[in-house]
């Protein structure tokens, strides 16, 4: 998990105690999370803008692009298209290319046996 450091005004802060002393939130950081993620939760545009910004820069897969985004991979190509970036196809590493094999392997595909060559050439 990343840790962040910055500073918001005094108000904030009380607010966030406040609430934590209330039981709203466990700790000031537990309050923090719930904010970011309510934010991305309701602002899809900005979501989007950042999981482009985030490939653009080569620091996320189209994988993570498109879960970050909230969309699925063909829609995250898309998108990406229309905001001019480049696509990057193929694994970026081993381990990128691990991923795809796992996810890969996960797919269940309809079951092939049904049609036997028997059946094939009985419609024909």
């Amino acid at each position: 998990m990343a840790r962040i450091t910055g500073s918001y005004p005094d108000d904030l802060d009380l607010l966030i105690e406040g609430a934590v002393e209330a039981g709203v939130f466990s700790g000031k950081s537990d309050a923090l999370r719930e904010f970011a993620r309510d934010y991305f939760d309701d602002h899809d545009e900005e979501r989007v803008a950042a999981a482009v910004a985030l490939y653009e820069r080569e620091i996320t897969t189209l994988g993570d692009a498109a879960r970050l985004a909230g969309v699925n991979r063909f829609e995250m190509k898309d998108i990406l298209r229309e905001h001019g970036v480049e696509l990057r196809l193929g694994p970026a590493d081993t381990a990128d290319a691990e991923y795809e094999v796992e996810a890969a392997q996960e797919l269940e595909y309809a079951d092939t046996d049904d049609n036997t060559d028997e059946d094939r050439s009985a419609t024909k």
